[in-house]
């Protein structure tokens, strides 16, 4: 294992690891601590150490004030990222594309002998060229690369073998590589490499888990992939160039066509991102199975505001590890059954294609184990999602006076002059609303959700309903019965931007969620057309970080702030528009929702994919973008 995943196994066993003058101090339960523990902590002290000190730098950039007065640390703490027991210090979101650079390195594996294609070199010289121009460290390979041995023993026969090659350091952010179509001898390879895996799982790991890195170490010598040159997958994404898939960027082909094409390509070329390339267009494509399509003169804006962001925040979802879990009856919720109402009422929608479930889309064992420990256990994927916020709870006054609000005591963690709280321990923001500021208690919020990988159309009242808490932490009640070990019940990927949703509306625009607010998310966009007198939309101008990101939910509380000081809180229905991914539908009544989604799809106003995204960004052509960090 290497550092960060020793120290993840650790701290979810107890184990608080941390520097002090130069110096490595543990403090740990009786019993965890093993004498082979303790000498994998031994061995690894100085890479330890040196993750550590990185974890614990402080930001160098400065914090820029935001329109609503706040900085973008406190809204981190308030949609939930409170740092966990290697780094208590909330990490402070970056959001501004230019400073995501400068803190990324990639590296361009070269190229295989003989490679021709015309529009991919072009591409991948103007790529790499744009990529330093907003100063991302581009390293050659040779510097971006170590010498590691492969060592793996052959299950039964115990024969050991040992291959040498270049790996890609754990510090590189993305390695960017063309599509290479597989050998004779690499498939015979990755056949045989395959076998002696299911052996070794089979016989010596007993189908106990494994870390990704000691998985690729174990198959990697086979790959022809990217893949293959790299030291730890889980800190660094793989970007294969190829050829443009027309029909995947085709607005006629059906959407649910697309998922099956889209991770077949990912999985085939063992990567996180997709450019497809062709001379006169290009498009991306990630876990989000945007179909977005861009034009060859497009790639200043593409680099900055598409692919950095991408690169700098990867897909993760949130491990159960961040919750204080708990228990709840669902059967006595109401707002869990209006959730499994607004369920069966949207799949005349289609808006939620079925999910696939990974067993069926990976065929090699291997990688779905190493897919496995990315996605944290969950056995498949979906796309959208269904919630229903309840009311905001608070104690005692909602808003209160300045001269109040200056008695107030600080609260670790947060700057004074954003957060205070009283003598019973409810806190209170000071935010500006319009010109003029005022003192609001940060209520507690709860949110009812369909668990990742259910069927978003049919949902089990009983079993596929979530609630999740935000308070001074996340919370995490399961529906009693239901053993978070053996059944398949992880929290969507998009919590962060669900709970910003909530936490925003509360703040800024009371009215959208004082009686319960139905929120849906699905992978396409509303037409401008579609569109009524108070409704509204914000955020195509946003850089397309990917679904349940820390940072999409910090752009997601910015936007309810942005409608509401544009528009008044006078709102029956917001769009929250993530460019390369979906949108978010916010509305403070069932009924509601549900007429207006309905006369949208009837009328091909509202469609899965990038269709309508255009007429949306063309409104604003003109516009600034709405959110500088």
């Amino acid at each position: 294992m290497n550092a960060s995943e020793i120290l993840a196994s650790l701290t979810q066993q107890g184990v608080q690891i941390w520097v002090e003058n130069e110096k490595l101090n543990i403090r740990s339960p009786k019993g965890v601590l093993t004498p082979d523990i303790h000498a994998e902590i031994t061995a690894r002290k100085p890479e330890i150490l040196e993750f550590l000190r990185r974890r614990n730098t402080t930001n160098t950039f400065p914090t820029v004030p935001l329109p609503q007065g706040l900085s973008l640390q406190t809204i981190g703490r308030l949609i939930g990222e409170t740092g966990d027991q290697l780094n208590p210090e909330c990490k402070e979101p970056i959001i501004d594309p230019k400073l995501m650079a400068q803190r990324l390195t990639v590296t361009f594996r070269p190229l295989p002998k003989g490679y021709k294609n015309a529009e991919i070199l072009k591409f991948r010289a103007d790529l790499e060229q744009k990529l330093q121009e907003y100063g991302v460290n581009v390293t050659p390979w040779q510097q971006a690369t170590t010498e590691f041995c492969y060592q793996f023993k052959i299950p039964l026969i115990n024969l050991k073998q040992s291959i040498k090659t270049r790996v890609v350091k754990t510090g590189i952010n993305a390695v960017i590589d063309v599509d290479r179509p597989p050998s004779v001898r690499s498939r015979s390879e990755t056949f045989v490499a395959e076998k002696l895996y299911q052996l070794y799982s089979r016989f010596i790991l007993k189908e106990r888990k494994i870390s990704v890195s000691r998985i690729a170490s174990l198959i990697g010598w086979a790959e022809e992939c990217a893949a293959k040159y790299i030291e730890d997958p889980t800190n660094t994404q793989v970007i294969i160039l190829t050829k443009l898939d027309q029909d995947f960027i085709n607005f006629q082909t059906p959407y649910q066509q697309k998922i099956k094409m889209g991770l077949n390509t990912l999985v085939r070329t063992f990567s996180e991102i997709v450019i497809g390339v062709s001379d006169s267009q290009f498009s991306i494509l990630n876990m989000n199975l945007s179909d977005s399509v861009f034009a060859r003169d497009e790639i200043d804006g593409f680099v900055l505001k598409s692919l950095i962001p991408k690169v700098y925040v990867p897909i993760l979802p949130l491990p159960l590890s961040k919750f204080k879990l708990g228990q709840y009856n669902p059967l006595s919720s109401s707002y869990a059954q209006k959730l499994v109402s607004l369920s069966t009422q949207l799949e005349h929608t289609n808006l939620f294609p079925p999910g696939s479930k990974l067993s069926e889309v990976i065929k090699r064992q291997s990688h779905r184990d190493i897919v496995n420990v990315i996605v944290n256990g969950r056995t498949g994927v979906s796309y959208g999602f269904v919630a229903y916020a309840e009311p905001p709870q608070y104690v005692g006054d909602i808003d209160i006076p300045e001269y109040e609000w200056e008695n107030l005591a600080p609260v670790t963690g947060f700057s004074s002059n954003e957060v205070r709280q009283n003598d019973v321990g409810r806190r209170y923001l000071k935010t500006k609303i319009g010109a003029e500021y005022k003192f609001k208690q940060i209520p507690d919020i709860w949110i009812c959700s369909a668990r990742s990988g259910s069927n978003k159309t049919n949902l089990n009242l009983e079993s596929d309903i979530l609630r999740i808490g935000l308070t001074d932490r996340l919370l995490l009640d399961l529906p009693q019965g239901v053993d978070p070990t053996l059944a398949d019940i992880k929290p969507s990927y998009d919590v962060y931007v669900m709970l910003a949703i909530a936490m925003s509306a509360s703040l800024y625009a009371p009215n959208l969620i004082n009686n319960g607010m139905p929120m849906i998310h699905f992978h396409g966009y509303p037409s401008v057309e579609w569109l009524q007198q108070h409704e509204y939309f914000m955020g195509v101008n946003n850089p397309s970080v990917p679904c349940g990101t820390y940072e999409s939910g910090v752009f997601n509380f910015l936007g309810i702030y942005n409608l509401v000081n544009q528009y008044g809180t006078d709102i029956n229905l917001a769009c929250l528009i993530e460019p390369d991914h979906g949108t978010n539908i916010i509305t403070p009544d069932l009924e509601y929702l549900l007429t207006r989604l309905k006369a949208g799809c009837e009328q091909s106003a509202i469609e899965l994919g990038g269709k309508h995204f255009a007429s949306l960004k063309d409104k604003l052509a003109l516009e600034q973008p709405q959110v500088n960090a």
